[in-house]
């Protein structure tokens, strides 16, 4: 068995099909309420990253055929893994050699904290357990079967708003003359503080927002945007995203609902994520459900209002970190 580093933007058609069988398979085998993924800008979705981060990324082969998957994304100050591990191939060591492999790399980046993102009750969770990561953050996955709306309902929730607030849609993106302020919202989420480890960055200044919708739409990534404006001011009172993606373009993620604290109480959080629906229904009518996530013990707000709006715990998900000399040390330096 061989691993070696690998650049999706230039691997053959063929190690990128293998990779994606082998993700199917994986997912069947831990996750199988998820949709398979698709070929559809596959290997964009693996090649593109933001301007200031970069990923390096590794195959485990044996002959001709993909075992594993592995990769970390460059990124703040702390190293973002992934490692994937054919279930036929598990229990031989392939995830612990992935591992150290991408650890090394980590180390040789001069970064010192590594982080890892998984579906909980799953073999990556007691994987990373057992290799001495640390549980840093839970959130539970929240599912809407779009099969179950009450769409007529969903249509007045998406209208209770407080006067002077208006709710505006926009697919592809906030309207650039909104990026101060949209940006400026999104900044309130870190007061929060039991924010995640951010392995999923998000945008808390208008160049970096720019950036970020740019490598959406390159990575296959199609996102929605549906604000809540404070007429009086003409400021961004509240936000709600959902990205569809072209690997699997029957769930729909939804990424930040923000309520600026100062426009609490008026309705606009369960006004956002309706109203958000209501347009997914028409511009994406191949979706079957949406999926959320909200911190364990978290913000209880948002649970009642995905509660009204029908979404169902599916299960938890897990950050996990720990100390790339710390990993290293364990596995003997990865040598």
């Amino acid at each position: 068995m061989q691993v070696r580093e690998w650049d999706p933007a230039a691997a053959p058609a063929e190690e990128l099909s293998s990779l994606l069988r082998a993700n199917n398979l994986m997912l069947a085998t831990d996750v199988p309420e998820d949709p398979p993924w698709r070929a559809d800008s596959f290997r964009e979705y693996l090649a593109v990253t933001m301007p200031d981060e970069r990923r390096v990324s590794w195959i485990a082969v044996e002959g001709e055929d993909l075992l594993g998957y592995a990769s970390i994304l460059l990124v703040g100050d702390i190293a973002v893994l992934e490692i994937m591990v054919r279930p036929d191939a598990r229990r031989a060591g392939l995830g612990t050699k992935l591992l150290a492999t991408a650890a090394k790399r980590a180390e040789s980046e001069a970064y010192g904290s590594i982080g890892v993102e998984v579906a909980g009750g799953t073999a990556a969770a007691d994987f990373f357990e057992a290799q001495g990561f640390r549980c840093a953050f839970v959130e539970m996955r929240n599912l809407l079967d779009l099969s179950t709306v009450d769409w007529p309902q969903l249509a007045i929730l998406a209208e209770g708003v407080g006067s002077g607030y208006r709710i505006e849609y926009h697919p592809g993106g906030p309207p650039e003359l909104m990026f101060d302020e949209y940006a400026h919202a999104k900044a309130t989420m870190r007061l929060n503080p039991s924010y995640d480890l951010e392995l999923r960055p998000s945008s808390y200044d208008s160049d970096r927002l720019r950036a970020s919708l740019a490598t959406l739409h390159a990575r296959g990534l199609k996102p929605y945007v549906v604000l809540a404006v404070h007429e009086p001011s003409g400021t961004v009172a509240g936000l709600t995203e959902v990205v569809v993606p072209a690997q699997r373009p029957t769930r729909a993620d939804q990424y930040d609902t923000v309520v600026v604290q100062a426009h609490r109480g008026y309705g606009l959080g369960r006004a956002l994520k309706a109203r958000m629906l209501t347009e997914l229904r028409t511009a994406e009518p191949q979706l079957e459900d949406v999926q959320t996530w909200n911190a364990v013990g978290g913000d209880e707000a948002m649970g009642r209002i995905n509660d009204e709006l029908g979404f169902k715990s599916n299960r938890e998900w897990r950050e996990y970190e720990a100390d790339v000399d710390d990993v290293l040390r364990r596995l003997g330096r990865g040598d």
